[in-house]
């Protein structure tokens, strides 16, 4: 397993590199691609992510690699086209976190289940060669043997098709584990404060990890925002005049037993009473159930789902399984800010996911919108513009074919249920030596993902891994204690109230 070093080695390098060729802020999904394709082009490349590697929205995901059904019901050809082949390059390079899904769309009247069939077929068409299996139309019958949950009474049929599923939060440590390995700096816990400007054009940042307890100029040819729903208030660091442009929205998942949607097959509802589609896709042992579109004032590094937003996937799974699941039932609920970019008036619902780059005239290269699937078009995109603006001739890399440097190696488990404390703390160890772990949040939300599986198990589990991370950390007592009780209480944010 390929690891991203010492922390120590990243911030001797960040100390005696007189400058870089790009400095990326924000360590999700479309900044660790970004690093990637500049690491791999050759140029001296650093990234700075305030909080932990994919700490928001980018960890948060409904863990799908996919076209967007839903795209191509809005009618934008070009972004499902676009989606459907970064789906297939990514299959093809990270073939240890992403997998082939099949789905099924139940319907209710014979006419829907052939209208959902030839669009799936328009979906199965705009994949072309990199397509993951031919979609069907399916009798009542066959859809029921599918979705051995689902309610039979009204059922007239169905229509199945295939998409990607993955693990976000791994996908964006083997993103980071790429890019050092070509060269990249990263650090985590360290946050840009301000912007280092020569005659009104940014050549740097100042950064600052309190963690660390440094500061530090760090000078670089070119910056990129990829802050993804922080993304305003990075550009108005820059220009104090800026109006914003992200209009956020919160996606909330329930998590709950396999046992309420048994098999392997997920379920898509096509439209919900707000328009949207509604997901039930197994997951790591569990069941992913969502998601919401709700639009919020402002983004949030750790959003809370909203009772309303619970109350709404429960109500409109309860319609279609026959054992449908409860409040009390949910092992965890989780939300994710949705940085959409505010170009019309439209619902949130109704926005594209596409993505736009800006330049300021200081200089910002600032990446807005976008989605997992198209991280890498995303990256290459901004690449692309910094090609444009360099005065030295850049050769960029073909990060099309470029694997990732852990794609043979399978990832290790999600979920600490069946681990005894021998196992985990040696799982702990790894994590401290090879993932940049440095706290009880980052080993139970992403390290592995039990956060997200079962909150009430993370709970319990917390104290035993506090004193793993102790150890290795050389941290006293009190880091101890102060970790225990700042992980229980992001925890209880992730078990809804009776």
């Amino acid at each position: 397993m390929s690891g991203m070093r010492q922390r120590e080695h990243h911030w001797d390098r960040i100390r005696t590199t007189e400058e870089w060729d790009v400095v990326i802020i924000g360590g999700g999904a479309s900044g660790l691609g970004i690093a990637v394709h500049a690491a791999s082009s050759g140029l001296k490349t650093a990234l700075f992510e305030r909080d932990d590697f994919a700490k928001g929205t980018s960890s948060k995901s409904t863990k799908l690699i996919h076209g967007g059904v839903r795209y191509l019901q809005q009618g934008n050809i070009k972004l499902v086209k676009e989606s459907l082949r970064e789906r297939g390059l990514l299959m093809q390079n990270a073939p240890h976190l992403v997998q082939n899904m099949k789905f099924v769309l139940p319907t209710f009247k014979p006419w829907r289940t052939w209208y959902y069939a030839l669009g799936l077929k328009v979906y199965d068409r705009l994949a072309g060669r990199l397509g993951l299996g031919r979609s069907e139309s399916l009798s009542k019958e066959e859809t029921v043997a599918l979705l051995p949950g689902i309610k039979t009474d009204e059922i007239a049929g169905g229509a199945s098709y295939h998409d990607g599923q993955f693990d976000d939060a791994y996908l964006a440590l083997s993103l980071a584990k790429t890019a050092v390995h070509h060269g990249a700096a990263l650090l985590n816990y360290c946050e840009v404060t301000s912007f280092i400007s020569v005659n009104k054009r940014i050549q740097g940042v100042e950064v600052h990890s309190p963690l660390d307890a440094e500061k530090r100029n760090v000078r670089a040819r070119f910056v990129i925002n990829a802050t993804g729903p922080f993304s305003d208030s990075m550009m108005a660091l820059d220009n104090p005049k800026h109006k914003p442009v992200i209009k956020p929205s919160q996606g909330t998942h329930v998590v709950v037993d396999s046992s309420f949607f048994p098999g392997n097959t997920a379920m898509l509802i096509p439209k919900t009473d707000d328009g949207r589609i509604l997901f039930a896709v197994p997951w790591h042992g569990k069941i992913i159930l969502g998601t919401t579109d709700t639009p919020v004032d402002a983004a949030s590094a750790e959003p809370v789902p909203f009772d309303s937003e619970i109350d709404f996937i429960l109500t409109h799974l309860q319609r279609y399984l026959r054992h449908a699941p409860q409040r009390t039932d949910v092992l965890s609920a989780f939300s994710g800010i949705r940085p959409l970019v505010k170009l019309t008036n439209k619902k949130t619902a109704e926005l594209a996911r596409d993505h736009v780059i800006r330049v300021s005239r200081s200089g910002l290269i600032s990446i807005l919108g976008g989605k997992w699937t198209t991280y890498r078009k995303m990256a290459a995109d901004v690449m692309r513009k910094i090609q444009s603006l360099s005065s030295e001739k850049i050769a960029l890399s073909d990060t099309r074919m470029l694997r990732l440097v852990d794609c043979n190696t399978p990832p290790l488990s999600p979920s600490i249920e069946n681990m005894n404390d021998a196992e985990l703390k040696e799982r702990i160890r790894l994590e401290v030596e090879q993932s940049a772990c440095l706290t009880v949040e980052d080993f139970l939300a992403r390290r592995t993902r039990q956060l997200l599986l079962d909150a009430r198990h993370a709970i319990k589990r917390a104290p035993f891994i506090a004193a793993c991370l102790a150890e290795q950390l050389i941290r006293d007592e009190t880091w101890k204690t102060e970790q225990i009780e700042s992980f229980n209480a992001l925890a209880q944010l992730y078990l809804p109230q009776d």
